[in-house]
């Protein structure tokens, strides 16, 4: 690319601008073809399927983190070395879309019976295109290095032939069926909803309590309903076997009132003896518990409502009422028969439809299911005997087996148009069921050719369950990325859809492929807003990522929400943390563009860490050695919060605040060789911490690396660093530490007695031993610099001047000769709250090393390095002691 320039601080401009780097960059990735798989065909593949957000709209703040989080993933194996594989998608998510996109017809005055299914379908294809569109274009704003070359969609002909063989074996097994069963009815869609299509509201209503007539007129039970409309359809009242004000009556028959149909009185433990009156009214057409009970007692199942939340013929005169309107017409009736004896206001959980709004009906109907525990069974096994799937973090693993242990058939079909209709054909002259994988020209049974397909489509999840196999090929294993990149390696996925999806593709992938779909499952939290709330459009708390990104940039996005997540955890979103990712960023540029104007005529071969190296260079290299590691190690971890803070402490702390500061010594110093070392130093380390920084902020390291000393055409397919047992130096960390501490002491004090660093002072440096005096002595060109002093003095036997401000740090007594500067009284004050410090540290690790249990759990290191620093407080502690008492003499 022309605008690419070669490497120089000249065409560094003074300020990052992240709107132009993120468009020319992304740009260069994709024309490079950087992010495509399959490149390296000796490398060990590496594989994330993306879980495919709904065509439903825009990306949200959850999606951002949960995709940030697998390009930090997939970045990092690419310059690992892997043949790494991030494949994209999208979900036609049924319901959802359909409603969406009959809501925009419907404000047209349209609705989809106007148009007919085939040209709605036209319809929902185009909405699909054009938000398709739209998430990639998020996508790359975001910065993600997804393989579009492998890109997938749920309806595309591939994953539908998947679907297809998928719901014909397991019918051939026996394990679709159809069948009654009581679903999650959606009145305003007419449809049946999952779990997760159900949203809870808590509700003002009410609780009516019903008085049923024994049929021999020799009393009443009491029953309790929030629901009156539904007594139409009650054909048994329940009664817990050991209650003993029933006992007498089990057996017995009471008149349904209004109906007056006869029901029977039952005995089942389903039924609490210790809530209300301890008798529940049994309607197992509409509700799920009495649904179950119905089935042991073999009883009656009347539906009393349609379709569309109506009531029908069973309903009697309140025939073609709203659900709503027939329950006060019902209430007044029972009112007026003295049936209704009680109403009192009652705050309960409401089920609403997700998408339509509607509240959600309980409502028997004859639907597809998949019998779930012979699906479940081989995923108990093979998590039980420790070849299942890893949760990060664990105690994931115990919600996933609770569930799949308690698993109950799923009905899988939708009164939907929008999806993959159901591969079932009927044959209308003699009724005949067929489940093919294509379209059935004559029934097996008459011969007849009128076939009809059933006009239900699948649950959007059940297309979803294959997604981690039918995305690389199969049904056919033959194909070459099936067999490359199956199983894949890690799924990045929120806590709500462990049920929902994850256990679902471990299910499908088991009885399919035989293997797990993926090794590890990463479960993230929410993203809630400051105050912890969740976001919703109702809160009106919701975060575009777009925004944060035009304002901050894309690189301070996804910093933040990357370092901000904690596996398992919800995180709440700050703007004050994007903008201190954005000034981190921006330190980053301002660190690299003084590297710059100091490696100007340097080339990448010029570049020597083997030389004679100055203490801070060796210091630098040993500590970015050991940044490297660790950073590694968390990043396979999935530690990203500790990552980011492991990064930010070198960059911002080791990096920028000293090792650039001291650089400058050598830079504009007059010994060549001591700068032409520094130089190489600064450009291997600035080099290789941009490469650690690339899968959390992948353009300002790709803007600044192609500005410095470089080999290949981009940051993306640098290699990874690795820890170099060479670049260990503790000697010089030693040497550095005190160094800091010493500085950092002086600096303290200056501010505390307001004294500039622009005015000398004189400094008298007291070390403990021969060997630290000589690090001192070595090193004091550092300590005068840095101290800006007009005198330095370091002894073992330095005079303790009488009016002088005190610091003790690790190795040496500090002494600052302030006359005329500072207040004994203040500096006796001082030395004060450091000894109250001192003493508080003193006794924590005196508590610590006390409790027995620590000393015997705790490894032997740990327990040394507390030791040392008990040793080491109390050290400092003495010695503040001593010249308290020196200043009061």
């Amino acid at each position: 690319m022309s605008e690419i320039q070669k490497h120089s601080s000249a065409n560094m401009p003074t300020t990052y601008d992240p709107k132009a780097a993120e468009q020319k960059w992304y740009r260069y990735w994709m024309e490079g073809g950087f992010f495509k798989a399959g490149q390296r065909p000796e490398a060990t593949p590496y594989t994330i399927v993306i879980p495919p957000p709904n065509v439903t709209g825009m990306l949200h703040i959850g999606h951002a983190l949960d995709f940030t989080l697998q390009d930090i993933l997939i970045r990092t194996k690419r310059m690992q070395g892997y043949d790494a594989l991030w494949l994209p998608g999208s979900d036609h998510a049924g319901i959802a879309t359909q409603t969406r996109v009959e809501q925009t017809l419907r404000a047209e005055g349209i609705s989809r019976y106007d148009l007919g299914r085939e040209k709605f379908l036209e319809k929902v294809w185009e909405w699909k295109e054009h938000y398709a569109d739209t998430i990639r274009e998020q996508w790359a704003k975001m910065g993600f290095s997804l393989d579009y070359s492998r890109e997938r969609f749920t309806l595309d002909e591939g994953l539908s032939e998947a679907v297809r063989e998928v719901f014909v074996k397991l019918y051939e097994k026996g394990l679709i069926y159809r069948g009654k069963y009581i679903i999650n009815w959606d009145p305003a869609a007419r449809t049946a909803l999952s779990d997760i299509e159900v949203e809870y509201k808590e509700v003002n209503g009410h609780l009516y309590h019903l008085q049923y007539p024994l049929k021999d007129g020799s009393g009443f039970i009491t029953v309790a309903t929030t629901r009156p409309e539904t007594m139409l359809g009650d054909t048994a009242v329940a009664v817990h076997p050991e209650d003993e004000r029933y006992r007498h009556l089990i057996g017995q028959s009471l008149v349904l009132p209004i109906v007056n149909r006869e029901i029977p009185i039952i005995a089942d433990e389903y039924v609490d003896k210790e809530f209300g009156s301890g008798a529940v009214k049994i309607t197992p057409a509409h509700d799920p518990n009495d649904f179950e009970v119905g089935l042991r007692y073999d009883l009656p199942q009347i539906t009393v409502m349609d379709e569309s939340g109506k009531m029908n013929e069973a309903a009697g005169k309140y025939k073609g009422l709203d659900r709503s309107e027939c329950r006060k017409a019902i209430v007044e009736d029972l009112k007026e028969s003295g049936v209704l004896v009680q109403i009192e206001d009652h705050v309960h959980q409401v089920g609403h439809s997700e998408r339509s709004g509607a509240v959600v009906e309980p409502y028997l109907s004859t639907q597809w299911f998949v019998k779930m525990k012979p699906l479940a069974e081989a995923a108990i096994a093979a998590q039980k005997s420790g070849k299942g799937v890893h949760f990060v973090p664990e105690r994931f693993e115990k919600i996933y087996l609770h569930w799949i242990e308690n698993v109950r058939d799923w009905c899988i079909s939708r009164q939907l148009w929008w999806g993959h209709r159901i591969p079932a054909w009927y044959c209308e002259s003699c009724g005949e069921l067929h489940v093919a994988r294509e379209a059935v020209d004559a029934c097996v049974k008459c011969g007849g050719h009128k076939l009809v397909q059933d006009n239900d489509v699948l649950d959007t999840w059940f297309s979803s369950a294959l997604w981690p196999f039918s995305t690389l090929g199969w049904p056919n294993e033959d194909s070459e990325d099936f067999k490359r990149y199956f199983p894949t390696d890690v799924l990045v996925t929120g806590y709500d859809i462990i049920y929902f999806w994850v256990a679902r593709m471990i299910f499908t992938a088991l009885e399919f492929t035989g293997e797990i779909p993926f090794k590890d499952v990463l479960i993230h939290g929410l993203v809630r807003d400051s105050e912890g709330q969740k976001m919703s459009k109702s809160l009106g708390n919701g975060v575009d990522p777009l925004d944060v990104i035009e304002k901050y940039g894309a690189d301070a996005m996804r910093y933040m929400i990357s370092t901000s997540s904690t596996p398992g955890q919800d995180l709440r979103f700050h703007w004050e943390r994007v903008e201190q990712a954005r000034n981190f960023a921006n330190k980053i540029w301002n660190a690299s563009r003084f590297a710059l104007m100091n490696l100007e005529g340097v080339t990448f071969d010029d570049i020597n860490i083997e030389g004679k190296l100055s203490t801070s260079d060796r210091w630098i290299l040993h500590r970015f050695n050991e940044t490297a590691r660790n950073i590694t190690r968390l990043i396979d971890a999935y530690e990203f919060g500790e990552t980011g803070r492991e990064l930010y402490n070198f960059i911002w702390d080791d990096l920028c605040d000293w090792y650039i500061e001291f650089a400058k010594l050598s830079f504009y110093g007059e010994d060549p060789v001591a700068k032409k070392n520094t130089q190489s130093v600064l450009a291997y380390v600035l080099d290789r911490t941009l490469r650690l920084i690339h899968p959390f902020m992948p353009f300002i390291s790709e803007e600044i690396w192609q500005h410095l000393p470089h080999r290949g055409e981009t940051i993306t397919l640098a290699e990874w660093p690795q820890y170099d047992p060479a670049l260990e130096a503790p000697d010089a960390v030693r040497e550095m530490n005190l160094l800091i501490d010493i500085i950092r002491s002086v600096r303290n004090i200056r501010a505390e007695v307001n004294v500039p660093m622009s005015k000398q002072i004189e400094l008298i440096v007291k070390p403990s031993s021969a060997e630290l005096l000589d690090i001192v002595e070595r090193n004091s060109h550092y300590i005068r610099r840095f101290c800006n002093t007009s005198q330095y003095e370091a002894s073992l036997d330095a005079a303790v001047p009488e009016k002088a401000m005190t610091a003790v740090v690790t190795g040496a007594e500090l002494y600052l000769p302030l006359a005329g500067l500072i207040d004994i009284s203040q500096e006796i004050a001082r030395l004060e709250k450091e000894l109250a410090h001192l003493d508080k540290e003193v006794e924590r690790v005196e508590k610590k090393l006390a409790n027995e249990g620590f000393v015997a759990k705790a490894p032997a290191k740990v327990i040394e390095e507390e030791r040392a620093k008990m040793a080491d407080y109390s050290s400092k502690r003495d010695k503040v002691l001593a010249r308290i008492a020196e200043l009061k003499g």
